[in-house]
């Protein structure tokens, strides 16, 4: 009976010890498949999260705003961190036009946000509050939490036309977004605009036609490079421009203050401080930066 005990624990460590041996093997494994994953190369290296084994993917865009401003009612908000948008190409049959289909890492474009000049402060007028939401709001002042970022995010399937953006003549990129607000006295759920109802900001590198009071503002195809023997296309230094869209009202600012009592009141606070809805003619978007698209085989083609 001892020896076939002492046989069983063997058997029962030896068992254990080729098990931790396997899993050792599965993470090594992993771990190497990781490290030798494929990515594109040389001129083709900023495409890494197009979607190049979706058979549907003609081609891959990487742009990065790095300037400009958009301008929603009676606030304009400047461009001064990078944004970063990132897709593969699906043709739509449309001439020249064609489908963001999206990253490979859900980042089609990057959340980036922006400072709201005057933060809190100007989004949020003291004098439009009564207690006890004066008195909260005051709090929050006191302890220096007073600054507001405003990003962008896409709530819809944007599209782009090749030709037109580099002819300057119609939609060059079409985006349906929201303008998140952030702030811990707005909350997490602040927007202007929603996937219900967008912010459509159709932009042209031509000459815009907005209705009053705006007037007409003009974008550039800037400067194309053709490189790789026509597989890649740089363009540095254009400008998308629209000052024609309408925006809507904000929702849910404000819904974590006392389990959101005072939701409609401070989202009411920042459409008044903000002029939403703010109708065509009132608003501007202008978008600075270089965009690079490639064809997606010379992508796929160039990875190592």
């Amino acid at each position: 009976m001892t020896s076939m005990g002492i046989t069983g624990k063997r058997r029962g460590t030896l068992a254990s010890l080729l098990l931790a041996l396997a899993l050792v093997s599965f993470a090594v494994l992993g771990f190497a498949s990781q490290a030798f994953a494929t990515k594109p190369t040389g001129d083709f290296v900023n495409f890494g999260d197009c979607p190049v084994s979706n058979s549907s993917v003609a081609a891959c865009i990487f742009a990065q705003t790095s300037s400009g401003e958009f301008k929603i009612g009676s606030t304009t908000v400047p461009i001064t961190k990078t944004i970063t948008l990132q897709s593969g190409l699906t043709e739509t049959g449309k001439e020249g036009e064609a489908r963001l289909s999206g990253a490979t890492d859900g980042n089609t474009l990057s959340k980036t946000p922006q400072t709201v000049p005057g933060g809190l402060l100007k989004i949020l007028a003291p004098e439009f509050f009564g207690e006890p939401l004066s008195k909260i709001f005051n709090e929050f002042i006191n302890k220096g939490i007073t600054g507001v970022t405003a990003s962008t995010e896409l709530v819809g399937e944007p599209t782009l036309n090749l030709f037109a953006a580099l002819s300057g003549s119609g939609t060059a990129l079409a985006l349906p977004v929201r303008v998140h607000l952030e702030n811990e006295f707005l909350g997490p759920k602040c927007f202007v605009g929603s996937k219900a109802h967008p912010v459509n900001v159709e932009l042209t590198t031509g000459t815009t036609s907005p209705p009053p009071p705006n007037k007409p503002i003009t974008g550039s195809p800037g400067e194309v490079e053709v490189k790789d023997e026509g597989n890649l296309i740089v363009d540095k230094n254009n400008s998308l421009v629209n000052n024609s869209f309408a925006a809507p009202t904000a929702e849910g600012c404000g819904s974590q203050i006392l389990f959101g009592l005072f939701t409609g009141l401070i989202t009411g606070a920042v459409n008044s401080e903000l002029g939403l809805p703010s109708a065509a003619g009132h608003n501007t978007a202008i978008l600075k930066g270089t965009q690079e698209l490639a064809e997606a085989s010379a992508v796929k083609a160039s990875e190592k």
